[in-house]
């Protein structure tokens, strides 16, 4: 096994490019998304009341359509990674930064809900990305940085879920611009990306390039992700911990309205709950990949599962919005710490001529539970907005229980 990881590391260094600048290239990628997904998010439901919509109305549209960004998408998502992997992983990143300027700008334009679904929907032809990204990632970066790597890489999307609320909340209650406006400047962004990236990153191909039709490699990837007993239960603990993500995110922002009541400064507020605590969330989540590179991945997973569950429980409880900035601090830390943690095991234990394919897959759970999520979430809503939190806990404490279970049948085995 030593040889094999320091014939890697040797290949790793005569890479074309520095590990290092391929991480810091796919991560401001990675955070600008979500930086902009973010901002759709957040100020959905602000966006949906100066439709005229009724209020009352606002959390099934939510529901529904943050359901619409998977929907088209979800078919293509095996293809993306076939792609990458036998022509051009830049290229399919690139293709990602210059559809969600699309859709950012699809929505900044919307002045009717079915207009919105239009943006939304479009979405779907972005998905891929992060896989891609990933993979890249573990062809490059030496074995034993791995697991800092991936989760500095995950902090990404919790830092840019961070900063988008943040910067929208300061331009619709500081400088007063409408939130069409904020949409406008994510697409612009989403294109700069773009130009970053086929200007300062260089092509990381595969250690395995794939050959034979494109059909055959696609569905052979997905065949091989259930097949494998492995990918099988990891793939199942990200989809239940993305499922509670995608039931409970949609819906924080009115539980932030529900506490600020009628007060000035509702964007703030959003901002400080959705943005400011995943920022801090985010930017503690890589000491959770540090850990785990010493005392292994699945403690940690475990850890991070239970105690993100506890996180959405409480949610509801909190009396004053700063309390719950400060649950959602706890619950970004956990949450991106699961991602890493799964990503890790999946990267350390699969056989380079499965990696990259099953890599490209990995966010497969998340466009089901984007789908599904949100719908569940809606549902859960006309009991009672805490109702949606409290299910979504119970769902992470399942995966908790899974977890440990799965790694208590692991070690009996040995």
């Amino acid at each position: 096994m030593k040889d094999v990881e320091l014939a890697r590391d040797r290949a790793v260094g005569r890479a074309s490019q520095s590990w290092k600048v391929v991480l810091v290239l796919l991560w401001i990628t990675s955070m600008v998304e979500g930086l902009g997904f973010s901002q759709v998010s957040a100020f959905l439901p602000i966006y949906l009341q100066s439709m005229g919509l009724p209020e009352s109305s606002v959390p099934q549209w939510v529901g529904v359509l943050n359901s619409l960004i998977f929907v088209l998408g979800l078919p293509l998502v095996p293809f993306w990674g076939v792609w990458a992997d036998k022509y051009s992983r830049k290229a399919i990143i690139i293709r990602s930064c210059l559809v969600e300027a699309v859709v950012f700008g699809t929505i900044a334009l919307s002045r009717e809900p079915w207009q919105l679904a239009i943006g939304m929907m479009c979405a779907g032809f972005q998905l891929g990305n992060t896989g891609v990204m990933l993979a890249a990632l573990r062809d490059i970066v030496p074995l034993r940085r791995l697991g800092t790597a991936i989760a500095v890489f995950g902090a990404s999307t919790p830092v840019g879920f961070a900063a988008g609320p943040a910067l929208g909340g300061l331009m619709i209650d500081g400088l007063h611009t409408s939130v069409s406006v904020v949409y406008a400047v994510s697409a612009l962004l989403s294109v700069l990306m773009a130009l970053m990236l086929a200007l300062g990153l260089r092509e990381v191909r595969p250690e395995v390039r794939p050959s034979g039709r494109l059909l055959y490699l696609a569905f052979g990837a997905v065949r091989g992700v259930f097949a494998d007993p492995l990918t099988r239960n990891l793939f199942a603990l990200f989809g239940l911990a993305f499922l509670a993500r995608q039931m409970a995110n949609p819906f924080l922002p009115l539980l932030v309205q529900r506490l600020n009541g009628g007060s000035d400064g509702l964007a703030i507020a959003v901002a400080l709950v959705v943005g400011t605590a995943a920022l801090v969330g985010g930017l503690i989540s890589p000491v959770a990949g540090a850990i785990g590179d010493r005392v292994g991945f699945r403690p940690v997973l475990i850890f991070s599962l239970a105690g993100a569950g506890l996180a959405l429980i409480f949610m509801p409880l909190s009396p004053s919005v700063p309390g719950l900035a400060w649950i959602n601090v706890v619950f970004s830390a956990l949450a991106a710490a699961v991602g890493a943690m799964i990503t890790g095991l999946l990267a350390m234990e699969l056989p380079p001529e499965r990696r990259s394919a099953t890599l490209n897959l990995i966010y497969l759970p998340l466009y089901l539970a984007g789908i599904v999520g949100p719908t569940m979430g809606a549902l859960a809503a006309t009991a009672g907005l805490s109702t949606v939190f409290v299910l979504a806990g119970c769902m992470l404490g399942l995966g908790a229980v899974s977890a440990g279970i799965g790694r208590y049948a692991s070690t009996a085995s040995r």
